[in-house]
């Protein structure tokens, strides 16, 4: 099943975003390579695609996972998580209609 998690970043992470975004980028990228990431991407902060020190809000990442509890798992794992850039993660059972 798909799921939806949904991230907001703590204040002031940016510096350590930019520095963690190697590693989160990697686990991203196993999880396209396995055919199971629908999307993800940053929330920029301001109403631009590059936000500059303005920064992110957080990010959305919709993914296959065989059970919302892997799904926690692997979001709780993410290290932008574990390096205290999102101040709170939700994940939610997500069910694409379109396209």
């Amino acid at each position: 099943m798909l799921y939806a998690i949904i991230s907001e970043d703590a204040p002031n992470s940016l510096e350590t975003r930019l520095k963690t975004r190697p590693a989160h980028l990697a686990r991203l990228q196993d999880l396209k390579s396995l055919g199971r990431l629908v999307l993800a991407g940053p929330h920029p902060a301001i109403d631009a695609p590059d936000p500059g020190t303005a920064g992110f809000s957080g990010s959305l990442v919709v993914a296959e996972f065989p059970s919302l509890e892997q799904a926690r798992a692997w979001a709780e794992a993410d290290p932008y998580n574990e390096a205290g850039v999102y101040a709170r993660v939700t994940v939610k059972p997500f069910k694409k209609v379109l396209p």
